[in-house]
């Protein structure tokens, strides 16, 4: 399970500053204007006094005196002055109205210069980004979740370092084309989503309220539904700001691990039923999760890969570690990248969901770090951007405790072993050209001696004298 961002329906609109301005406009009004009485009707003003024909000059106004400094509890009591006067009095001014969007946080120059040295294909994000304890690292002032979550993508992704998000609220029901369109609308051109396939798509079960499977889903890897509910809406909101699309597969029935062979065919037939999407570079893709460690084998990779989907590196506490999985990356693309790294940190392998949920709320400094998780997930990503290839990865803040500075520390690794590879090239061609010259060197030198040996050898009829 993954954090889920709230509901966010365009036309909800928070009205808690603004109810709290009109009620303090309408208990403000103390003019000195006719009030109508409960019927409408307005006493007349009384006749004026007529004016005398000369009348004295008026004084100058007179400058307005400072008001009086409150009247605090300890004067109030020593003059005798009821404690409720001396509260009154010394009651702050009503706050002033905050403004209605989203204050991002201003990045320091180390974040700064460290998101120019990332290479502009890897893209770093969080699971969601509806999460208060995220002031001061993301957002400039204190917001409700419910307020982030209608308001706060634009902020998050003014943030230098996070270029990518996971959409995670479209795995518990279908989003429309309104919905993602908004979110699309929120994020600059280079931004880009991950996003999850309905539950209803890709769970073996129907589940309770509390999660238990109570019946098998009929609508489990229906392509028509996930096409009509899924890539179609995500596709026509998003755009080519859709960066992947993820059918992660919750812990499968006991059933159908049984045969999993079985289940690779149908999920073969499951991926080339969906429509093909634009071949363009950096363009979206397919790419499937899962929560099964025993389907991780050959044929399943070798699926994927003739169905053109990708594997999505999903680090969870059910999953083997990042350099097994790796190893299935390998697996699938050879020696060298043929495709985009999509990874999901979702949660830290010590934990439990709740048990990582409940330890590291409200999210706002790392817990538990994994440098082992973070070092493998860096040398993953420099290797697939330095040939050129997309890398999308997200973090939960259930994997070291808060999302976005375990995203600054990837980063960090990730810039430090880009230049680490490319010194390695660079010396590696180096000393390829230095051989390469020796070699040359070196012919040229045994011609030489060839020729100073035999001088008039090769020349014509030399050999009939």
């Amino acid at each position: 399970m993954n954090d889920r961002d709230a509901p966010a329906p365009a036309a909800t609109i928070d009205t808690t500053d603004e109810a709290h301005s009109a009620a303090e406009a309408a208990t403000s009004n103390t003019s000195d204007e006719p009030q109508a009485d409960l019927f409408g009707f307005i006493a007349p003003e009384p006749a004026p006094e007529p004016a005398p024909k000369t009348p004295a000059p008026r004084p100058p106004r007179a400058k307005r005196e400072p008001e009086p400094a409150p009247i605090t509890a300890e004067f109030a009591e020593f003059a005798g002055f009821p404690a409720a006067s001396a509260a009154r009095t010394a009651a702050p001014p009503a706050p002033k109205r905050r403004a209605r969007g989203v204050l991002p946080v201003v990045a320091d120059e180390a974040t700064l210069a460290l998101a120019a040295g990332l290479p502009p294909q890897v893209r770093l994000g969080t699971s969601s980004w509806s999460f208060p304890g995220w002031r001061g690292i993301v957002y400039g002032d204190d917001y409700s979740n419910a307020k982030l979550a209608r308001d706060g993508l634009t902020a998050y992704a003014v943030h230098p370092l996070l270029r990518s998000v996971s959409i995670d609220r479209s795995f518990y029901a279908p989003l429309s084309i309104a919905e993602y369109l908004r979110y699309a609308q929120q994020v600059p051109d280079h931004f880009r989503f991950i996003v999850k396939a309905p539950a209803s798509i890709t769970d073996a079960s129907v589940r309770a309220e509390r999660g238990e499977p109570v019946a098998a889903n009929p609508c489990f890897l229906n392509a028509q539904l996930a096409t009509s509910e899924f890539v179609e809406p995500c596709l026509a909101g998003l755009g080519a700001k859709a960066g992947a699309l993820v059918f992660q597969f919750p812990p499968l029935p006991d059933q159908l691990l049984a045969d999993p062979a079985a289940f690779v065919e149908r999920l073969h037939a499951f991926l080339m039923a969906l429509p093909p999407l634009p071949p363009t570079p950096d363009g979206p893709c397919y790419a499937v999760e899962i929560r099964d460690a025993s389907l991780l084998t050959p044929r399943f990779v070798r699926m994927l890969r003739a169905a053109g989907a990708r594997y999505c590196v999903g680090l969870h506490a059910r999953m083997p570690d990042p350099l097994r999985q790796a190893a299935a990356l390998a697996l699938m693309d050879g020696e060298t990248p043929a495709g985009p790294l999509i990874v999901r940190w979702n949660l830290h392998s010590g934990f439990r969901y709740e048990q990582a949920k409940a330890r590291y709320e409200p999210f706002d400094k790392l817990v538990d770090e994994d440098p082992h998780t973070r070092d493998a997930l860096a040398e993953l990503a420099a290797r697939y951007a330095l040939a050129g290839q997309s890398v999308l990865i997200t973090t939960n803040n259930k994997a070291e405790g808060s999302s976005p500075l375990s995203c600054a520390k990837l980063a960090q690794a990730i810039a430090d072993e880009f230049l680490r590879l490319q010194g390695e090239i660079t010396q590696g061609a180096q000393e390829v050209h230095a051989a390469h010259v020796a070699h040359g060197e070196a012919e040229a030198a045994q011609e030489e001696h060839r020729a100073t040996a035999h001088p008039g050898h090769d020349e014509p009829g030399a050999a009939d004298d």
